[in-house]
């Protein structure tokens, strides 16, 4: 196997996926909404991932949270993959609910001994009911979530050694989170176990400025892949050893599509740079 870059299905983007299916090598799919809602679109889904290797990548099940995942939310995921049977599934390190109230966005859970302990459940849960454990996603967070007793390095790896589960690393939410409160994602990266990385995210973001004035970096997927997450992807082909998914996440303000071709490419060379360097090594 080699490594593969491809990008987010969207329906904007549908046809011009399609026609340009010599240079994408995946898709990931979000499947909230008519994807998990209608089975006709399930096997619409599945005619697409005869055609072209297709993931599942979830954004409401909320696992990093103290309440057990709803039943009827992991059975509708089995219900899905079951159907598509996409190479693999995933879903983030976040929690998305609390007390029957929806966030409008994905939450950083407090970083304490016990979200890991009821994360690691609901991952149990969710591998039972669907079949194969999700990938799980680091996520990107513009205030250190309270309560933490920890750095989120030391958290994730923590959370790793208590399930089986392997990583989705998103290097754009890792960089996020290096500028918002000062760390080195590149050190951040070092440390994660590289045998556990499976797929990566590419992302875009902006600077927003915060209540107290403070400038934060906000994760939108509405911007260009900015110049050190390209150079965290070079890292991340000189450390894992196997071949790596990577995923360019584009929500919206889409450039023309020539240019996220152009993006998929340096992500190409990224990888191969690292990959140079591990050999040499």
């Amino acid at each position: 196997m080699t490594d593969r870059v491809g990008l987010t299905w969207h329906p904007q983007l549908a046809a011009a996926i399609l026609a340009s299916r010599e240079r994408i090598d995946l898709v990931e799919v979000i499947p909230e909404g008519v994807f998990l809602e209608s089975r006709r679109a399930q096997r619409a889904l599945r005619t697409l991932a005869r055609e072209v290797p297709v993931s599942i990548h979830g954004v409401s099940l909320g696992l990093a949270s103290t309440r057990p995942v709803d039943d009827w939310r992991l059975d509708q995921f089995a219900r899905l993959v079951d159907c598509v049977r996409p190479e693999c599934w995933s879903e983030h390190l976040a929690f998305v609910r609390g007390e029957g109230v929806e966030l409008p966005h994905l939450a950083a859970p407090a970083r304490t001994a016990t979200t890991i302990d009821a994360t690691a459940v609901n991952l149990a849960r969710a591998a039972r009911a669907v079949g194969a454990f999700p990938l799980v996603e680091n996520v990107a967070t513009l205030i250190d979530p309270p309560g933490s007793e920890v750095s989120e390095q030391v958290w994730l790896n923590q959370l790793l050694a208590t399930t089986s589960a392997d990583v989705l690393l998103d290097l754009h939410n890792l960089y996020a989170n290096g500028v918002n409160f000062g760390f080195d994602p590149a050190e951040v990266l070092r440390a994660i176990p590289a045998d556990r990385i499976r797929v990566i995210h590419l992302a875009g973001g902006t600077t927003v400025q915060a209540s107290t004035g403070e400038q934060r970096w906000l994760d939108d997927h509405r911007h260009d892949v900015p110049d050190p997450v390209y150079a965290l992807l070079e890292d991340v082909g000189e450390l894992v050893p196997h071949p790596v998914d990577v995923v360019l996440e584009r929500d919206g303000a889409f450039p023309p599509f020539a240019e996220l071709l152009v993006q998929l490419d340096r992500a190409r060379a990224a990888l191969r740079a690292g990959r140079a360097r591990r050999a040499s090594s």
